[in-house]
């Protein structure tokens, strides 16, 4: 009897380690000064084969859409909207619409106006990504890029 509880304790704690945590896109961010008191931050997503994240220009009653804040700061200030390039629209059944997304690497820029010399941006993405199988609960990522 003690050998198969011991036998069972392992199982439960081996098994678990076969269990795969699904992280099909990985994020990336730089910055570029593009005058004196301005710069580009560069958000990368790298998605991998079959999977997507969508656009931040999706209508409600979709997917959830990718959305990118920032912190607020004394050292810098938005300018606009962030920019995306243009995204894959097709009819997906599961949502009952057209929806926008992309594909194996994005990359959103947004502008900053700087209020200083050197100064850290900070914020977050929140996103969703799908296959055409499956969807993963959406997601959360903080960033921070450096502006020298």
């Amino acid at each position: 009897m003690k050998r198969i509880f011991i036998a069972i304790i392992v199982l439960i704690f081996t098994s678990g380690a076969y269990a795969q945590i699904l992280t099909p896109v990985k994020w990336s961010y730089a910055a570029k000064k593009t005058t004196k008191g301005e710069a580009v931050v560069l958000i990368k997503a790298t998605i991998d084969a079959g999977w997507h994240i969508y656009s931040q220009n999706i209508k409600a009653g979709g997917p959830v859409k990718t959305s990118i804040t920032f912190s607020p700061s004394k050292q810098y200030m938005v300018i606009g909207k962030t920019i995306e390039p243009a995204p894959v629209t097709k009819f997906e059944k599961s949502f009952g619409m057209n929806v926008s997304y992309f594909e194996k690497v994005v990359v959103f820029q947004q502008k900053i106006k700087l209020k200083a010399a050197q100064t850290t941006v900070k914020g977050k993405i929140e996103f969703m990504t799908c296959n055409d199988q499956k969807c993963l609960p959406p997601d959360d990522v903080d960033f921070s890029v450096v502006i020298k």
